[in-house]
């Protein structure tokens, strides 16, 4: 249980920076690259949180690449869902650099889980 205390409150810290990013922060690096590498990391710690045996890396890796599909096909869009929250949370625009993103974010949740575990 303590174990996953640590997942939630890493959850909790990403989300806060996560609506940072997305309120305050306006440029053409930190929202669009470091905001990808994030929401992996965020959902690495939420996976972990409710599913601890669960490598979380490659499934998060996976739902990744789901939503990039997603944006190609211009699902939100054609689905009538663009400008509305869910919308935004889907996104509307692919782009083979937020595929780099959100691996670097797993190997990066990947890479912090096991030298904390070699602390141990």
């Amino acid at each position: 249980m303590k174990q996953r205390m640590a997942y939630i409150l890493a959850f909790l810290v990403v989300l806060i920076g996560e609506i940072c990013i997305a309120l305050f922060v306006h440029d053409d690096f930190i929202r669009p690259y470091v905001g990808d590498v994030l929401v992996t990391v965020l959902l690495c710690c939420l996976s972990r949180a409710v599913l601890p045996k669960l490598h979380p890396a490659l499934p998060v890796f996976g739902i990744s690449l789901a939503a990039e599909a997603w944006q190609w096909l211009g699902l939100t869009k054609k689905l009538g869902l663009a400008g509305t929250a869910l919308g935004v949370i889907l996104g509307s625009t692919a782009d083979w650099r937020d595929i780099l993103c959100y691996g670097l974010g797993c190997l990066l949740f990947a890479g912090a889980e096991c030298l904390l575990r070699r602390r141990k």
